[in-house]
C-alpha cells in the first residue's frame, strides 16, 4: 500500500510541474518600461506628450483593437521623426506589455516588455518580432505586409499585431 501511495504522490507531483512549465517559460524575462525607453533614446530619454483617444480616434482605436480602447489617453516620448509607446492590450486572459518605437511612420522596433499569459510566449523572440521591423500602416490601418501567425498563439501574435497598427496609426496621425 505504501509503494501505490508514492506512486500516486510522484504522479501528482508530475502532474503539477508540468502543468506550471508553460507559466514559468512565460514570465521570466519583464523588462522595464524605463529600461526599454532608456535602451531606445541612448539614455537621453525625451521628454513625453500625451494623445488624447477621442472622436475619430476613438473610433478607428475601437475599429483596430476589436474593441473599446480602456485609456482616453496614451503617453508617447520623442517627435515626428522618431516616438516610443507602450502600450498594454490582452492576449487571451492578461494583459501583453508592449514597446513600439516608430521611425518616419514605419516600425523600428516592437519589444514584448511583459508577458503574462501562460501559452503564446514565443512572440517575445526575435524570429517573430521581426516580421514587424519597417512595416508601415496603408488605408483602412492595415499592415502593410502579412505576419505570419504562431501555432497555439493566436491570440498573442492579434494583440501585436494591433497594438503595431494603433501605434502607427496614432504616430502618423499625431505628427501630420
Amino acid at each position: 500500500m505504501g509503494n501505490t501511495m508514492n506512486k500516486r504522490v510522484k504522479a501528482l507531483i508530475a502532474v503539477l510541474v508540468t502543468l506550471s512549465l508553460p507559466a514559468v517559460l512565460a514570465s521570466d524575462d519583464s523588462i522595464q518600461p524605463a529600461d526599454f525607453l532608456n535602451r531606445v533614446f541612448a539614455g537621453d530619454l525625451p521628454s513625453s506628450d500625451t494623445v488624447w483617444i477621442s472622436g475619430e480616434k476613438q473610433q478607428i482605436a475601437e475599429s483596430i483593437l476589436g474593441h473599446k480602447p480602456d485609456y482616453l489617453r496614451l503617453r508617447y516620448w520623442g517627435d515626428q521623426s522618431r516616438s516610443a509607446w507602450i502600450m498594454e492590450e490582452i492576449g487571451k486572459t492578461e494583459p501583453i506589455t508592449v514597446g513600439v518605437v516608430v521611425s518616419d511612420n514605419q516600425i523600428e522596433e516592437i519589444k514584448v516588455l511583459a508577458f503574462r499569459e501562460s501559452r503564446g510566449w514565443e512572440i517575445k523572440y526575435d524570429f517573430f518580432t521581426r516580421q514587424f521591423n519597417g512595416a508601415s500602416i496603408e488605408k483602412r490601418q492595415r499592415l502593410d505586409r502579412h505576419i505570419d501567425g504562431i501555432s497555439g498563439a493566436t491570440l498573442s501574435v492579434k494583440a501585436m499585431t494591433n497594438i503595431s497598427r494603433l501605434v502607427l496609426y496614432l504616430a502618423e496621425s499625431t505628427f501630420t
